[in-house]
């Protein structure tokens, strides 16, 4: 979500500098199902161009049909979309449209915040019903401090509040520069995560080869930034190098992603480890079971493109702590 809210306010600042007014929409209540669950944002421009999304696009135009009563008042207002008679969803979204116009102390504490991987807490006040209120709004959590999404905007307890914890961008390390690698790091941006690829100094290789890349650093393995890694970071080693795996390896039983992966069949997997133990004893079991090698799941992938979905889907499917089946074996909803 924190990587939508980003996109959101670079579109904003674009937007300001063509002296074009912006409203957001949250979803912030659901009755039902629905393609998207609350929390998902979108801004609309006063030209009628969009950012993000609130559904699989069937709510979108009457989203837009509504927001221009806030551009011509700038007073917020709640919206409902009833699917239950339209789409396959069949559940009536309440959405919050309110001006956006972030200050410079907001803009700078949210760049702070991404820069630091700050957790943050967003808050929507609002009714569940149709209607325009002035007191209707969002706030940002920021270092302890509450800042509006629009001037003179004051946070009040008399409405209901949608919360929202943030956490930070998901990262990916992609450690080796060859084609697959270039693949992985297209799927993963497109997902919205910031992509550090990351490759020997002689690589005749840079930035501009790898499409959505955040990052590019030419390293050798001992200077790997171990610090950059928390807990919404993962890796992948894709060098098809065994001695520079192996040197990755070293460094990397001492961080703490939540996902590690590692290119290769299982015999180049097991000698890997064996390399490890031999060359750090103190190296933990829990550390060689958290890696995930060969990295994917197993969907059939041969190309590289299919390669780098099976690597991403897996990764997904650690972060969301889920056991991946097909949708149709699923006994409970989609999102339970």
């Amino acid at each position: 979500m924190t990587h939508e809210l980003k996109q959101i306010i670079e579109e904003y600042q674009s937007a300001k500098s063509k002296g074009l007014k912006t409203v957001l929409a949250t979803v912030v209540a659901l009755d039902g199902s629905s393609y998207r669950r609350p929390g998902v944002r979108m801004l609309i421009r006063e030209d009628g161009y969009m950012v993000g999304a609130v559904s699989g696009g069937c709510v979108e135009k009457e989203v837009v049909r509504q927001a221009q009563s806030v551009f011509a008042d700038q007073l917020a207002r709640v919206m409902t979309y009833d699917g239950r008679y339209r789409l396959g969803c069949e559940g009536v979204l309440y959405i919050l449209l309110e001006p956006f116009l972030p200050d410079s102390t907001f803009l700078q504490a949210f760049e702070l915040a991404l820069k630091d991987r700050d957790h943050f807490t967003m808050r929507s006040y609002f009714e569940k019903k149709e209607s325009l209120n002035s007191t209707y709004g969002s706030v940002i959590s920021l270092k302890n401090k509450e800042l509006p999404f629009f001037p003179d905007y004051t946070a009040t307890g008399e409405h209901l509040v949608f919360e929202q914890q943030m956490q930070p961008c998901f990262k990916l390390f992609i450690i080796g520069a060859e084609h697959d690698a270039v693949q992985l790091c297209g799927f993963a941006a497109r997902l919205g995560w910031e992509v550090s690829v990351v490759a020997d100094p002689t690589e005749e290789k840079n930035i501009s080869d790898f499409n959505g890349a955040h990052e590019f650093l030419g390293i050798l393995p001992e200077d790997f930034p171990t610090d950059k890694i928390d807990e919404n970071t993962a890796i992948v080693l894709m060098n098809h190098s065994y001695s520079k795996d192996l040197k990755y390896l070293l460094q990397l039983s001492r961080a703490n992603s939540i996902y590690l992966g590692l290119l290769g069949p299982n015999t180049r997997r097991e000698k890997l480890f064996n390399e490890l133990m031999e060359l750090n004893p103190e190296v933990s079991y829990d550390f060689l079971d958290s890696i995930h090698g060969p990295a994917g799941l197993d969907i059939g992938g041969e190309t590289p493109q299919e390669i780098a979905v099976a690597i991403v889907s897996e990764i997904l499917s650690v972060i969301r702590k889920r056991d991946p089946i097909p949708l149709k074996d699923k006994e409970t909803g989609i999102h339970d």
